[in-house]
Order: structure tokens, then sequence, then C-alpha cells
């Protein structure tokens, strides 16, 4: 018996575990500081009414025999009819026409994020940004592939462009970006769809954060992009857009226009979802299926609009201070370049032990995020404020 050695090449997950035993021994010397989380990833507003009413709803169907359902529809590997139809309706708003069998529904983007990769040889060639979500990066490790870096950098706002001296085979983008915040506009996708069409390559697209792009001049899906179903899959999610963090669901659309070595994409990925997932549950669904009624985008939209108020706070405090940011517009997340040239951690404790504030350093991220600093606004208002008033008079001395 061999075990699966790419597995020892990852570096160990100490981010968030640091972040956390960090702040932990402050609060326990300092028991008398209030500390502030704008580090938290997860998000803190309830699931919308519709939501909670729907999936009410779909557990009392559960507990009758003439309403009782078991396993989902194999006809489209487990989803329900109102769940798909809903999320056809949301493209279509988009001006993207989608067909049932290109919608797979997941227990979440992370997921898909690293299962995709099962239909992929190992022997491809993978570009990911840097600095990256740990998950692009480390499912290839386990995987063995070989791994390249595009260079996401302060000259180029963290949204780096296809380079023609580089031959990849699978390109994750991310857009509104974690950790940077960084959205790419129409025009900046269209240059990475010529260039996967070009190379032959396929393009993972990551539109966790969709919702939460304001500026029409930037994509909220790839397909926005004319020649993108030819190239790219679209991972999505109702984690950040409708609170699912502890729901868990969301969906993979893999076009049937996408076909490499005369092989539809869109059936290898039915093939392993239908041999290695079972579906999402009934209730989950069921609430999801309404998060994109007319009634229940509206109640989402006031939640995703109390977080852009917290990244609007955050952004007006860092352009009160003259630090250079992405994010806060499109994005739920703002990367600010750390002052006075400290370095990513040297910053987190700087803001610890004189603000009792708690962000993300960058360096957690990749090579490139060193120097930098994530904030994010999915805290409440008061804190928000708060913290931001406390980075305001310790930066401004």
């Amino acid at each position: 018996m061999k075990i699966n050695s790419n597995f020892l090449q990852l570096k160990d997950s100490y981010l968030f575990a640091t972040v956390g035993r960090k702040t932990a021994e402050y609060k326990r010397a300092h028991p008398d500081k209030e500390v502030i989380r704008l580090s938290i990833g997860d998000v803190t507003r309830p699931l919308a009414p519709a939501v909670i009413a729907a999936m009410h709803k779909a557990v009392e169907e559960l507990a009758h025999p003439e309403t009782f359902k078991g396993y989902g529809p194999d006809q489209y590997c487990y989803a329900y009819d109102a769940l798909l139809d809903t999320i056809l309706a949301s493209y279509a708003r988009k001006g993207i026409t989608l067909e049932k069998g290109e919608v797979f529904v997941s227990d979440g983007a992370k997921s898909d994020c690293g299962n995709i990769l099962d239909i992929f040889s190992v022997d491809n060639t993978v570009l990911v940004p840097d600095p990256v979500y740990p998950v692009y990066l480390d499912t290839n490790v386990m995987a063995g592939r070989k791994i390249l870096f595009a260079d996401a950098n302060e000259q180029n706002g963290f949204l780096p462009m296809p380079d023609e001296g580089v031959k990849a085979d699978i390109i994750y983008l991310c857009s509104p970006n974690n950790p940077t915040g960084a959205a790419y506009t129409r025009e900046q996708l269209r240059a990475w769809v010529d260039y996967a069409r070009k190379n032959d390559a396929v393009i993972l697209y990551d539109a966790a954060y969709e919702y939460f792009v304001a500026d029409e001049r930037c994509a909220r899906s790839i397909y926005q992009v004319e020649g993108a179903k030819e190239c790219a899959i679209e991972l999505c999610s109702y984690s950040k857009t409708a609170g699912f963090t502890g729901v868990r669901c969301g969906y993979t659309i893999v076009p049937e226009a996408l076909v490499r070595e005369g092989t539809s994409l869109n059936r290898l990925w039915a093939r392993r979802q239908s041999t290695k997932f079972n579906g999402v549950s009934y209730i989950t669904q069921m609430g999801a299926a309404a998060v994109f009624t007319p009634e229940g985008e509206r109640e989402i939209g006031e939640n995703i609009d109390y977080y852009r108020e917290n990244a609007k706070i955050i952004s007006e405090c860092l352009d009160g201070l003259g630090i250079w940011y992405t994010g806060g517009k499109n994005s739920p997340y703002i990367w600010m370049k750390c002052p006075n040239g400290m370095t990513s951690w040297e910053f987190f404790d700087y803001l610890l032990q004189n603000a009792q504030v708690v962000g993300t350093p960058g360096s957690g991220f990749g090579a490139n995020g060193e120097g930098f600093f994530r904030l994010t606004a999915f805290g409440t208002h008061e804190n928000t404020r708060r913290a931001c008033e406390r980075i305001r008079a310790l930066l401004k001395k």
C-alpha cells in the first residue's frame, strides 16, 4: 500500500489558525479590551424569510407519505426542477440562455472547485493567480499537477491578464476575487476567453461573489463574454449570495458547447457526479429555489446592501487615510496595502495590539500577498464603524 505522496507537498494551512491563536492569546492577556474582527469570512446576517418559509414547507412535506421525497431526480444529477428553473431564470436576467442539463447543483462552490479536477488529466498544466484562494492551489498539489502562477500585484490592480508566453491548460479565475476584492471588467475577461480558446484551455471561473457586483462594466458571469461557453466552466455559490454558509448549496455550469478531445465535458462531469455524489438535500434545494424568486431576491438584496454599506465604511476610512486598496466597490473584501512598509504579520500585530482590530495577513494567500492585508464587510454596521474609528485614530498618528 502506498499513500498519495503529493499530500506531503502541501504547506501547513496555518493562516486562520494562527489568526485565531494570536487573537485568543491577546484576549486572555487583556480581558478588559474589546476585540473587533474584520477578518470574518463568514456571513452574519440570517437567512431571508422567503428561504426559511420554503424550507419549513419542505420539512412539512417530508412528514407525510403523499409528499415525502427520497433521492432526487436522476435526470439532472438529483436536482429538482423548482431549483433549476430559478437558476435558469437568474441567468436569463443577465442575458444568458442555459439548458437544465448544463446546471449541476452541489453542496458548494469550494467542493466543486476541487472535485471538477476529476475530469481532467493530471498531465495538464494549471495556472492560478498569486495571491490565491487556497483550494485552487492545494487541490492541484494533491493531484501532482504542474502549477504556474499569474502575477497579481499592485501595478495591475491584482487583476492579472493573459501572458502569451505562458501555456496553460486549466486556468482559475475568481471575480470578484477572494482575497483581493478586485473584479474583472467584461473587456478584461474577453482577453482571457480569447487566450483560452487560442490555447485550447479551460477556464474554471469562480463567481461566488457575483451578486456584489454593482459596476455595469464588470461581469457577473463569464458567459456574458461571447465564446465563453466553448472554454469556461462557471462555479457559483449560495453561501455569500444568500447566507448559505451553514446550509451548503451551490451550482456549477458546464455548457454543452464545451468539448475537448472530441469529448463533452458536460457528460464527463455528469458521470462523475452521478458516481461520487448523491445530491443536495430536498430541504436545502427548496430553500435555494426561493432565493432567485422576486421576493427572495429582494430580501437577499437587503442583506447584500447591508454588507455593501460595511464595505463602503471601510473604503471611505482608507480613502481618508490615503491608503491604497482594491475591492470594497464590487466585493465584500477590501485588500489594503500595509502602511509604513510593514509586512502583513507586522501590521496584524500592530493593529491588534494598538487598535484591537483583527484582519487577515495577505501573505497567507501567497507570496504576492506579502505587504497587504484583507478586511471584510461581513460584520455589523456598529462594529465596522467602531473598527474604522480605531484604525483612523491609530494610522493618523
